[in-house]
C-alpha cells in the first residue's frame, strides 16, 4: 500500500496585515492530489493543523470541503486525519461516523478507545494533539502516573501498542513536538510551547510515525518523520526548504520525499534602495512573496509605492532608522500603508524593533499626547 504523508496545511492562515494565502493553499492541494495520483497512492495521512485556528474562517472551511470532497469522492482515496493544536478538535470531528463511509477518518479528540483503521495487514493508528489534563481525564486509573507530557504520551501509546496484531504493520499518524528538532519562524505555537516536547522513544514499536507540528521537513530517525508544511509560511529558514510530501510504501516500509511546487516563491532580498529598485531578478523571485531589506535608506510611502510596482507581492520591508545608524525598522506592507491614518502602528513597530519590547499603555498615551500637540501646532500654523 502506498500512503502520502502531509501535515500543517494551516488553512485560513493570513500574513500579518491580512494577506490571504487561499490561492496558494488551493494550489498546493491540487499539487498534492497530482502527486498522489502519480505515485499511485491508496490514502493520505494528514497529521494535524489542517486549519490555522480553532474557529476556522469561511474561506478555510470552503477550501477544506473542496479538498476532502475531491480526494475522497473523485479520487476515491481514504484520508486519515488527526487534529493538531491549531484545530478545533470537537468541530473537526463532527459527523465522524458518517464521514467514515466516504473514506474520511478523523481523530479529533483523544478517546479511551484506540482510534485505528485496518487495511489488510496494515493498521493505521491516529493520535490527535493531547495534553496531560486530557490524558488524566480519559485514563483516570493512570492519572497518578501522568506528571509530564512525556508520561501522557507513554500512557496513551501503551494502550495503542497493547492492540497490536501479530504480523501487522503499525503506522501512527500524530501531531507532536519531539525534542531537539529544528523549528522555523512560522512554528510560532511550537516555539512558545516547548513544555510540550517529548522524546522520540515514546513512539517505539511503530513501523512508521507520520508526524505534524513542525514546519520543516525532517527525519527524526528512520521510522519517524515530519512531512513539514506544503508551502513556506515564513521568511528565513523556510525560504531554503524544499517543501514536500512523503511517500510511504508499506510493503517495503521505505519512504521518499516528493517536492511540492510553490505558487509563489518566498525570498528575502538585501541591497541598497537603487539596486532593489532596479529589480534585476528572475521573474519567479520578483513575482513571488518578497521581503526587502534596504541597507541605505529610510522607507516611506513614496519609496514604498515605487517598490510595489516592481514587486507586486511585496510583503515586508525593512529600512534604516532615521535616528540610529545601526538600527533598522521592519514593517509589513499593511503597517506601512497605515502610517498616515494609524501612526500608533508605526510607534508600536518602532518599540518592538528598537526597544525590543511592545510599548506599555503609559508610553502609548504619551505618544498620543505628543502627536495631538504636534497636530494642533500644525493646524495653528
Amino acid at each position: 500500500m502506498i500512503l502520502l504523508h502531509t501535515s500543517d496545511w494551516h488553512l485560513g492562515m493570513m500574513f500579518r496585515g491580512g494577506l490571504s494565502y487561499g490561492e496558494d493553499q488551493r494550489y498546493f492541494i491540487r499539487e498534492i492530489c497530482r502527486i498522489a495520483k502519480d505515485e499511485g497512492a491508496d490514502g493520505i495521512l494528514l497529521a494535524g493543523d489542517v486549519f490555522d485556528k480553532g474557529i476556522a474562517s469561511q474561506e478555510a472551511i470552503q477550501i477544506y470541503d473542496e479538498a476532502m470532497t475531491y480526494i475522497c469522492k473523485t479520487m476515491e482515496l481514504r484520508v486519515y486525519l488527526v487534529a493538531g493544536n491549531h484545530d478545533g478538535a470537537e468541530r473537526i470531528s463532527q459527523c465522524n461516523e458518517l464521514l467514515k463511509e466516504s473514506g474520511l477518518f478523523i481523530a479529533g479528540a483523544l478517546t479511551k478507545e484506540v482510534q485505528s483503521v485496518n487495511v489488510n495487514d496494515v493498521d493505521i493508528y491516529m493520535l490527535p494533539w493531547i495534553s496531560t489534563d486530557k490524558v488524566r481525564t480519559i485514563f483516570p486509573d493512570e492519572a497518578d502516573n501522568v506528571n509530564s507530557i512525556e508520561d501522557a504520551y507513554q500512557v496513551v501509546l501503551d494502550h495503542y501498542r497493547a492492540s497490536f496484531v501479530d504480523g501487522h504493520k503499525n503506522i501512527l499518524v500524530a501531531h507532536a513536538y519531539i525534542v531537539d528538532m529544528e523549528t522555523s519562524v512560522s512554528d510560532r505555537a511550537a516555539e512558545v510551547g516547548r513544555a510540550a516536547m517529548v522524546s522520540a522513544g515514546v513512539f517505539d514499536g511503530f513501523d512508521y510515525v507520520a508526524l505534524g507540528h513542525l514546519h520543516g521537513p525532517q527525519n527524526v530517525n528512520d521510522k519517524i518523520r515530519y512531512s513539514g508544511t506544503p508551502m513556506a509560511y515564513s521568511f528565513g529558514k523556510e525560504e531554503k526548504q524544499k517543501k514536500s510530501v512523503t511517500i510511504l510504501d508499506t510493503d517495503t516500509m521505505t519512504h521518499k520525499t516528493v517536492e511540492v511546487p510553490q505558487l509563489h516563491k518566498r525570498t528575502t532580498l538585501t541591497d541598497t534602495y537603487n539596486k532593489l529598485a532596479e529589480a534585476d531578478y528572475p521573474e519567479d523571485i520578483r513575482k513571488g512573496y518578497v521581503r526587502l531589506e534596504v541597507t541605505d535608506s529610510f522607507i516611506g510611502l513614496d519609496t514604498l509605492a515605487a517598490l510595489r510596482e516592481r514587486y507586486p507581492n511585496l510583503i515586508e520591508v525593512s529600512g534604516k532608522n532615521l535616528e540610529r545608524e545601526d538600527a533598522k525598522i521592519t514593517m509589513s506592507l499593511d503597517e506601512l500603508e497605515q502610517a498616515d491614518t494609524s501612526p500608533e502602528v508605526v510607534f508600536e513597530r518602532y518599540c518592538k524593533d528598537i526597544l525590543e519590547e511592545a510599548p506599555k499603555e503609559r508610553q502609548i498615551k504619551m505618544f498620543q499626547n505628543a502627536l495631538s500637540r504636534y497636530e494642533k501646532e500644525m493646524t495653528e500654523e
